[in-house]
């Protein structure tokens, strides 16, 4: 049983893990100090660097935001919440709740990334209500299943290869999703995760006098409050009508968008997919605005950290600290090694530099020149960056928080569970980038 390890990790990661916000503060500081030591800007062009990046994630830090918001918003609909709580009564005891919970979670990141944090952490919740297991760990179980996003079919780096006219087209093509997404080998490793993940999940649950069973009570959502005066205002806010054709023109509108122009899944269609079908789950104005007040109590922390990462990205790439990491890791690679080497770099600028799309921006130039000379296979290596960049994500709170916001707990709550994940998967998927097929 891994319980033996995992309780006093997490113990010790309680006492010194510290708020998430203290640890992108922490982040700050040390990028700036490694620019200054180990590129050739100066204190002031650091300083320049992050100011003037401070501010790049406002858009995305928005559709985080709405991501959480509108996310909760769908959960608390009556049919929603019914359906999550008949999906939970198929677990009956804690093992069963572990596994169930980290399946449909990787499942639904696979489709999207910010589905599956939204759905991994209220169908954690739904289980909670159902089975008493330690809630930290189901927690923890749910956030473990993103590790496979970038693995699956809104994939940053995959699809960003496979678009005409993308900005290393002239030196690598045109890659298909056939050679990535779903190559044998990315499919191989996504069924490993698939079975190892869930059977250690299980095997971390602490003894019965060890978990953290958290009060029920807790769990339940506040049912939405309706204005009951009789004035013409009262009515419209309370007009079934008003907000259930609000909900169904956007939803024509993404029927639509997906089955007669052909779109594809992104992180703005899910949420107003969230979005509208909350407005015609919830049915009046009144509901809809009464559940949004609940929901935005937990997205605090989005809003005030996302601008923060947005600077160290900033000094990261401007001063070139990332390219000189990524190339720290190129420089010792071979045409076996290239993959693994490109997985572990791209895990560790994904700590300072957590976004997928923005860190193949970063490592593209450094890896395509050394694929070329090494005559190494692009698709595995691109993929092995991604790979990268969502393995580390299990030690990062950056894309935690939502899934925090939503459970309600503490990055250091999950984080000693986390670790041991980001361990093992990290020992799979270097191995299976090492077989050669």
């Amino acid at each position: 049983m891994l319980s033996k390890f995992t309780t006093p990790l997490t113990k010790l990661v309680d006492k010194y893990l510290p708020d998430p916000f203290v640890i992108v503060l922490l982040l700050t500081f040390l990028v700036m100090i490694l620019a200054v030591m180990f590129t050739p800007s100066t204190p002031i062009v650091v300083i320049e660097a992050w100011g003037s990046g401070f501010w790049k994630l406002l858009t995305f830090a928005m559709q985080m935001l709405l991501v959480l918001l509108c996310g909760h918003m769908l959960a608390v609909t009556p049919p929603v919440a019914k359906a999550l709580g008949k999906l939970a009564k198929l677990a009956n005891t804690p093992s069963q709740a572990i596994i169930l919970t980290t399946l449909v979670a990787m499942s639904a990141s696979w489709l999207n990334w910010g589905f599956g944090l939204v759905v991994g952490a209220l169908f954690a919740k739904a289980i909670a209500k159902q089975v008493k297991v330690d809630y930290r760990l189901l927690v923890a179980s749910a956030y473990s299943g993103f590790i496979v996003w970038h693995a699956g079919l809104a994939g940053s780096v995959p699809l960003t290869i496979a678009t005409p006219g993308h900005f290393s087209e002239n030196s690598i093509g045109v890659i298909p999703t056939s050679d990535t997404i779903f190559a044998p080998f990315n499919l191989l490793m996504v069924l490993s995760i698939f079975i190892v993940l869930p059977l250690l999940n299980k095997l971390m649950l602490p003894k019965d006098n060890e978990a953290i069973i958290i009060d029920k009570e807790k769990l339940i959502d506040t049912p939405v409050q309706t204005n009951s005066k009789d004035t013409p205002a009262s009515k419209l806010e309370n007009a079934p009508w008003l907000g259930m054709l609000g909900g169904v023109v956007g939803l024509c509108y993404l029927s639509y968008y997906f089955f007669v122009t052909g779109a594809t899944l992104t992180l703005n269609t899910v949420i107003a997919l969230f979005l509208f079908l909350a407005m015609l789950l919830h049915k009046t104005p009144a509901n809809i605005l009464n559940s949004l007040q609940q929901a935005i109590l937990g997205g605090a922390g989005i809003v005030i950290q996302f601008p923060f990462y947005a600077g160290i990205m900033a000094i990261m790439v401007e001063t070139g600290l990332a390219q000189q990491i990524s190339q720290g890791f190129v420089s010792i690679s071979t045409q076996w090694t290239l993959p693994v080497w490109s997985f572990l770099s791209a895990g560790l600028v994904n700590i300072f530099v957590p976004s997928g799309g923005g860190q193949w921006a970063v490592q593209a130039p450094i890896i395509i020149p050394a694929v070329e000379a090494l005559n190494a296979d692009i698709a595995r290596v691109a993929m092995a960056v991604a790979w990268g960049d969502a393995w580390t994500n299990l030690i990062q709170p950056f894309w935690a928080l939502p899934v925090l916001a939503i459970a309600g707990l503490k990055a250091k709550d999950i984080m000693g569970f986390c670790l041991v994940q980001l361990i093992v998967t990290g020992a799979i998927i270097t191995l299976l980038l090492l077989l050669p097929f």
